[in-house]
């Protein structure tokens, strides 16, 4: 399996000759998408930053909800959660997602903006690599997040959703999630590159660099 990390909450999953994009972006993020071509794209919640679906090519199947979905041999769960702390009054729904192949389960968070409850956390179950947004700003913050990780225990976490040099939105910077794990900064991929025979025994957090080409 591949992931790529293409800026903001938007990431490339490839397995099995299968294309996953999550939450793609328009401009008003400051990033630039790349050209993308997938067979299943999620979204997360129906905001341009996260639900761009015309930046996606090759006429894939669109998952904007809780569910359960099997496309391509991928088993997907979407399972509702919210993107605030108040049951969805501020900011509305959010999904969360849990993608299974081949041996492998990876869960992007979307914009999650609370720690989830014990029948979310059960819904997902075992979870190989975590798509965690760390900065803030109408999602998880650093310690939120930190908390989410112990409770998911996931092998391998993914930070995203944070400031970088591209983005003008008001979000926290890694530094802050890194300090708030107890971890130094580790040197960036730009690729995360896994199997089920390569996954470490406890958990790892990965920095990918956001892809801009």
């Amino acid at each position: 399996m591949e992931i790529t990390w293409l800026g903001h909450a938007c990431c490339r999953i490839r397995e099995m000759g299968v294309t996953i994009i999550t939450d793609p972006y328009d401009e008003t993020t400051g990033y630039t998408l790349p050209r993308l071509k997938a067979d299943i794209v999620t979204i997360s919640h129906d905001d341009p930053h996260h639900a761009y679906v015309k930046a996606c090519k090759g006429n894939p199947f669109i998952i904007a909800g809780p569910g359960e979905y099997e496309i391509k041999g991928v088993f997907i769960t979407g399972i509702a959660t919210f993107h605030d702390k108040k049951q969805g009054s501020q900011r509305g729904p959010n999904t969360v997602y849990l993608y299974e192949f081949n041996g492998l389960s990876v869960c992007h968070l979307g914009d999650l903006g609370h720690v989830p409850t014990q029948a979310q956390i059960e819904a997902l179950g075992h979870i190989d690599v975590l798509l965690v947004p760390v900065g803030g700003h109408q999602c998880l913050k650093a310690a939120e997040a930190a908390e989410v990780i112990s409770l998911l225990e996931p092998r391998i976490v993914v930070p995203i959703h944070y400031k970088t040099k591209f983005t003008t939105l008001p979000l926290a910077g890694l530094d802050v999630f890194l300090k708030e794990v107890g971890i130094s900064m580790p040197e960036p991929l730009d690729v995360l590159k896994v199997t089920p025979a390569s996954l470490p025994e406890e958990t790892q957090i990965v920095v990918l660099n956001p892809r801009q080409d």
